[in-house]
Order: C-alpha cells, then structure tokens, then sequence
C-alpha cells in the first residue's frame, strides 16, 4: 500500500470518492422509492480499504501533526471526520438498512380499520384540517414508533456512541464532534438558550393569535401535530399552484443569470411515488455532474419553500469547482450547503420576489408575510431546543430511559406545541446537524445582506448575481467554515440578530 502521508492522501481520495459515488446513489434510490430497500452492507464491505485501520490511523496523525489553522489540518480535519463517520456507518450499517426497510412498509392502522402508510402520515397530518382526525392520526403513529422504530433509533445512537469512543480522538463524544467540525457546540447551546429567552415575548405574542385564526384552537389545545397542519397555511394553496410551481422557480433562477439545472447536472425528481421519502433531500451522487433532487408533494406554498431549498443544495453541489480535492467537494463544513439551501427558500419571505414569481394578491401579502415569519419563528425556536435537548442526549448525564421527557419537556416549553414521547430518538439530526442548520440560518442573513450591497434589493433578478454566486459561493466547495465564509464575503461573525431583525420586519 502506498505511504499516506502525501501521495497516499491522493489514493485515500480516490477511494473515498468512490465509495461515496455508491453509497449516495444507493440513499437516493432506496428515499426516492425507486427501489424498495437500501443494501448498505455490501457497499460498505466492497468498500472497506477506503476506511481501514491503516487509513485512519495516518489521517489521525497528520491531524494532530498539521499546524492549526494550515490547509494540511484543514484537510485532514475534514477528512478524518469523514473516517469516523464511515467507521459509524460501517458498523450501524445493518441497523440503518432495518429502519428503511421499516419506513418503507410500515403502515399505520387507526381505530376504524383505516391505513396510512407511515411515510405518507406526516404529508396527510399536514393537510387534515379536523383536530380529532389529525391527532388521532398522530397518536397511532406515535404508538407504531414507540413499539417499532424508537428502539432501533435508540441502539443507533447508543452504539454509534461506543463506536466513537473506540476511536479515541477525543474523550468523549461531544469533544471529539468538535474537534471534527471546527467549532465548539456548547456556545452555541448557550446562544440558543438566549435567543429563546430573547423572542419569548414575541412568540408569546404571536402563538395564540396564530392558532385561533388558523385552527381554532388554543395555546393549551395545541400539540406537534397541530404545528404541521399550522405551517401546511392552505390559504394561501391559490398563489402557490403546483402546475406553476417547477417553471416560476426555474424562471428566477435564469433571471439570476444562472442555470436552473445546471446545464443538465441537476435531475428534478418532484413527482408522486409509493415508497419515497414524505422529506425532501438533494442527493449528489457524482460531484458536480450528477445531482438529484427530491421532493414528494405535500401541496401549497410549503412545496415551493422546499423546491427552492433542495435547489439551493443542488445548484451549489452541481456548481463545485472540478479541480477541488475530494475533502472540498463531498466533505466539509455542512453549515455552507445548507446556507446556500436557505438563502434561496428565504426568497419566499421576500416581498418582491413573491410578488414577481407567485399569485399573491397584494391584499394578501402582508397577511401571508405574517404568516411567513411566524413559522420561521417557529422554526428557529424549535431548532434552538433540538440542540439544547441534542447537547444533552450526547453529554451522557441523563440516563436513556430520561431522555423520552426531556425531549417533551425541551421541545414543548420552546414551541408551545406538545410533542410526542415516541418522537425522542427520531427527532434527532445525526452528528449534531441541528448545529449545521442554526449557523446556516445566520450564515444566510449574512450572505443576503451582502448580496444586496453588491446587487440590490432585488439581486435574485439580478443577471450579474447568478455567475458571482457560482463563482465566489457555489465554486468554493465547502474549503470553509460558515464563520469563515461569513467573514470573507459579509466580514460579519455569525449571529441571531439579523434574523430577528428579519421577523420582526415580517411582522410589522
């Protein structure tokens, strides 16, 4: 085998690469329902050199060797976070294959004989407008999870933890994530807790009026699935047709002076199909020349939202400079693509480009801009107390079988919404990807700003903003941390008060 140290890192590429080339393609077709289960293992097995003991031990020490702060720790520190979460991935590997051959089947039987095929419940809970029906719908999903898929859920997280710990690159699994993705996870726990405590008065404000308009109900009535009938907002269904929604955004996107497909690198999957995921995801399976994004209609303005959202990802893989190292492309800094994801799906709380690019009425927009930044509170203050509950699953101080009521307990107190015991151990993001989204939020705001300066309000129109994305955002891969880029372009730190700033305007 050849040394690692320099010219070895280009055969650690090379196969990494190709592992990932199979393993995407295999996620992309076992969520998009084209095939009906995921064979992970025999990738895993076939693949095995790319992540073996020899590999990880050198990266481990190039890590530890490379100066602080120089391209060689950058690339290693990337690299071996990718070991490790092959390392997990190898070992959990049966697990994962059983939770998707579950959500693939699994179907939900209510009190009157009715069926609901779990992956369709959350699309359906949306868009039932009946209280009753709608949580007796969730109650029998919650109750399938709890006998069925929390467990799996749980030993997936128990034994990805003594996986971790085997590795030994830091003491404990929380200091050794922060290691791997360059930025300590407790401040921003404790950022969180602030803006919580910041917009409480806000959300206090706006909750009840929220609910009784739109549902009839009360803050005291309101539970988890009442929030996603709330953020479905079918009022609004008329100015967000779905014959018009595919060709409106492919339409900004030329406007934008850019390509909506990437010159054909990017592959629309946005129809119905049995088996595909009810979440939208982008799955690269060839970096940039082979991109999927997926979507399964829920209806309305919330399928709009997650069109723009998957193509920011999408434009951004199918856009990545050729000549960047593997680590740049398929690795890195998450916080940077779903930056890009949110700085298009933000379009639609932008006035002028809803008005532009949907039927909204005039009349309509200052309602439907409300409406717009109470789910993006929502939002935030429901990511806020993920990572709160998140940083406590991984710290280790509470016991497993605590965990069930803290979630509810966290969850609960931020939203206002009663969430679902059953729900502990699937409501969490992987590897603290709950963190990558909250600094994406920021990174945004930051990125719009500065966009703005450069190509005013309406840059999103704007033929010179487009190539200058491509090239000064979309090109640079993920070489950076989202501090770093919101440094380079907007020469800001990252923070929460842009997007406080930001509701506070969609209320007014």
């Amino acid at each position: 085998m050849p040394n690692m140290m320099d010219d070895g890192l280009d055969v650690l590429r090379e196969r990494g690469e190709a592992f990932l080339v199979e393993l995407s393609r295999e996620y992309y077709e076992a969520h998009s329902g084209l095939k009906e289960n995921a064979q992970l293992q025999p990738i895993f097995k076939r693949h095995a050199a790319a992540f073996d003991d020899e590999a990880f031990a050198q990266v481990l020490d190039r890590f530890r060797d490379a100066p602080a702060g120089s391209d060689a720790h950058c690339s290693a520190r990337l690299l071996l976070d990718w070991l490790v979460e092959s390392r997990c991935g190898r070992e959990l590997a049966a697990l994962e294959e059983r939770e998707i051959a579950w959500e693939g089947s699994a179907n939900i039987t209510l009190a009157d004989g009715t069926v609901e095929p779990y992956q369709r419940a959350a699309i359906t809970v949306a868009n039932t407008r009946d209280k009753k029906e709608r949580q007796a719908l969730d109650d029998a999903r919650a109750k399938l999870v709890e006998d069925e898929l929390a467990p799996l859920k749980r030993e997936r997280l128990e034994r990805e933890h003594e996986v971790v710990a085997t590795l030994g690159v830091a003491p404990d699994y929380i200091s050794t994530w922060e290691a791997l993705s360059g930025f300590a996870v407790r401040p921003l726990r404790d950022a969180c807790a602030q803006f919580l405590r910041d917009t409480q008065a806000m959300w206090d404000d706006v909750l009840p009026e929220a609910l009784k308009r739109s549902l009839s109900l009360s803050v005291s009535e309101a539970t988890r699935a009442d929030a996603v009938a709330l953020m479905r907002a079918p009022e609004f269904d008329g100015a967000f047709r779905a014959e018009s929604m595919e060709r409106e955004v492919r339409r900004h996107v030329t406007d934008m002076g850019a390509s909506p497909d990437a010159r054909g690198r990017v592959v629309f999957d946005t129809g119905e199909r049995p088996g595909k995921r009810a979440r939208a995801f982008c799955s690269p399976v060839r970096i940039p020349d082979e991109v999927y994004l997926v979507l399964r209609p829920h209806g309305g303005q919330n399928d709009w939202t997650t069109l723009m959202h998957e193509l920011g990802h999408a434009l951004h893989f199918a856009n990545m400079a050729r000549d960047l190292p593997f680590e740049f492309r398929w690795l890195g800094d998450n916080s940077i693509t779903e930056g890009y994801a949110m700085l298009f799906d933000h379009r639609l709380q932008d006035r002028g480009w809803l008005a532009r690019y949907t039927e909204l009425s005039k009349a309509e927009m200052p309602k439907y801009l409300r409406a717009a930044g109470f789910e993006e509170l929502q939002f935030l203050r429901r990511y806020c107390a993920k990572l709160i509950y998140e940083v406590e699953l991984h710290a280790g101080t509470t016991p497993w079988r605590s965990l069930p009521d803290l979630y509810v307990e966290t969850l609960t107190a931020a939203t206002g919404f009663r969430y679902q015991r059953a729900d502990a151990f699937l409501d969490v993001d992987p590897r603290f990807y709950a963190a990558r989204y909250l600094r994406a939020w920021q990174l945004q705001a930051l990125l719009d700003e500065s966009l703005r300066e450069r190509f005013n309000d309406d840059w999103w129109r704007n033929p010179k903003a487009g190539p200058w994305i491509e090239a000064e955002l979309f090109g640079h891969g993920q070489r950076e941390l989202a501090s770093e880029q919101a440094a380079r372009v907007a020469g800001k730190e990252l923070g929460f008060a842009p997007l406080v700033r930001s509701i506070e305007g969609m209320f007014a």
